[in-house]
């Protein structure tokens, strides 16, 4: 039960953060929508190094496997939470809209943990 409340708030964060950086950024996207897609692709990376470094600290074995579930379950949950934010309201979008223009993205997040995860678990082998 941890774990999954655990990887529930890490996922949660790994969307938050992302999200509420894109509010404050939210003029470049009309304005240079370039910059911003540039920035909000450096800020999903840099959000998910700090937090998947955070995860991965209390991980002490399995690292690779939890580098690919983590990464796996934050994707869905930006993919899921982004749907509520952009199948309605003023910030509607179409789904081919949506995989186009910042679903794919999201592909980063499992890349970036997956990385952490052989990381850790080379760190690991050495240690023993």
């Amino acid at each position: 039960m941890k774990t999954i409340l655990r990887e529930s708030v890490f996922a949660f964060l790994a969307w938050l953060i992302p999200f509420m950086i894109s509010i404050c950024l939210f003029s470049l996207k009309q304005s240079q929508p370039a910059l911003f897609d540039t920035l909000m692709g450096v800020v999903v990376a840099a959000s998910t190094v700090i937090l998947g470094v955070f995860y991965m600290r209390k991980v002490r074995s399995r690292q690779i496997a939890t580098g690919v579930r983590i990464g796996v379950i934050w994707m869905v949950a930006n993919w899921m939470l982004d749907g509520l934010m952009f199948s309605g309201g003023p910030m509607k979008m179409s789904f081919s809209e949506y995989v186009m223009d910042i679903g794919l993205a999201y592909l980063a997040i499992p890349a970036v943990t997956i990385g952490l995860g052989i990381v850790a678990s080379n760190a690991s082998s050495r240690r023993d």
